[in-house]
């Protein structure tokens, strides 16, 4: 008999809907290892998230996420809440014997993820953070490309992450405003994806030189009376130079500043032999050139990244090569991968050591842009 993985979900918001999707849809469409249980969604607002669980599918509702990390019925907890609680959630899930899935970024800091990842260790449990870009068709497709040596010695990683969610000065302060409670800004909401893309194409971090800055320092508090103003102590843009150990250069930037762009992610990479180029708004594509072709024939070729049996990642459970998928196709496979590891009891990457990798990239470019000086990863 197949066996069932009884999932306690924490959270119920943006990533709450996306990861209860992808829960639903994962066992419609790919053949796992066990079936899966949306058993437990917790929120703090135990209306809203009685609402959340009869939208979202799930058996039942509770308000103290200690309830579904004590749970003997619970074997996964998956943890979508505001950054500052990452630590205590995974590190209570797993000295109960719970896989656990986080949310991006890992946690608050290196001390923070270091812990985690000492007790998932302990423990001996399946851990993932949930970096889902690493699913896109595409990039997957991308990084078989670059293993496979299609770009050669990689000289350059360029890669852009650019949203205009926050240029209104009169959008009212949110967690993510609070750097007690998210850790950072633009640094760690979304720089961290192409910082996580960047060690998952071309390796890893060895130096940077960053610079962090706040556009509207302060923003009106929702709900206030009188026009109370609260102050922004996070970062509105952050970029980086920086270069890898195997010698590739880096150049990263991301913003909630760029009008125009909503969630806009660009990746270049330049090879000896080959250039790979990635946009998110068109993500189904991937462009590359190849200089081992002929003068009168290079140039950016597009490959649609929706061909079937096993040619292309993950894309064969889906439709036909032509039809594309989405956004929430990456949680899908993110979902997928988890579950079989959970079965096998391997983790997969990302693992909560990428995890804690990824923070000591954040922790170093923050430091730089303190500084204004070079530091070592």
């Amino acid at each position: 008999m197949t066996k069932t993985l009884r999932v306690g979900m924490i959270g119920y918001q943006f990533m709450g809907r996306a990861h209860s999707n992808a829960w639903r849809q994962a066992p419609h469409f790919f053949p796992l290892k066990a079936g899966v249980e949306l058993h437990t969604i917790c929120g703090r607002n135990p209306a809203n998230v009685e609402a959340a669980r009869a939208q979202l599918g799930w058996q039942y509702a509770v308000s103290d996420w200690r309830q579904v990390v004590d749970s003997p019925e619970i074997d996964i907890v998956d943890i979508n809440t505001p950054n500052d609680s990452h630590a205590e959630i995974a590190i209570a899930a797993a000295r109960a014997g719970k896989h656990v899935l986080c949310e991006k970024p890992l946690a608050l800091s290196v001390k923070q993820c270091e812990a985690m990842v000492a007790a998932v260790k302990q423990a001996k449990v399946v851990n993932m953070v949930c970096h889902n870009y690493r699913r896109i068709p595409a990039i997957a497709q991308a990084k078989r490309m670059i293993d496979d040596g299609a770009i050669g010695q990689i000289y350059h990683y360029n890669a852009r992450y650019a949203q205009d969610r926050l240029v209104d000065k009169n959008a009212p302060i949110v967690w993510r405003m609070n750097k007690k409670i998210s850790g950072s800004g633009a640094l760690g909401d979304i720089h961290s994806h192409i910082i996580d893309l960047g060690r998952y194409l071309v390796g890893e971090f060895a130096e940077v030189s960053g610079l962090m800055h706040t556009f509207i320092k302060e923003r009106p508090i929702s709900g206030s009376s009188g026009g109370k103003m609260g102050r922004v102590t996070v970062d509105d843009t952050s970029m980086f130079i920086g270069r890898f150990k195997n010698g590739a250069l880096a150049n990263l930037e991301a913003t909630r500043f760029a009008l125009g762009r909503k969630n806009y992610i660009r990746v270049e990479i330049n090879g000896s032999l080959g250039s790979l180029f990635f946009d998110f708004e068109d993500m189904n594509r991937l462009k590359f050139f190849d200089n081992t072709n002929p003068l009168d024939r290079q140039g950016f070729r597009d490959i649609l990244v929706t061909q079937r049996g096993e040619v292309h990642p993950y894309v064969g459970h889906w439709w036909p090569p032509g039809h594309i998928i989405g956004y929430e196709h990456t949680f899908v496979h993110t979902i997928v991968d988890f579950v079989n590891a959970c079965v096998d009891g391997k983790s997969v990457q990302p693992t909560f050591q990428d995890g804690l990798m990824n923070q000591r990239v954040l922790e170093a470019v923050e430091k730089s842009a303190g500084s204004r000086a070079w530091v070592k990863v």
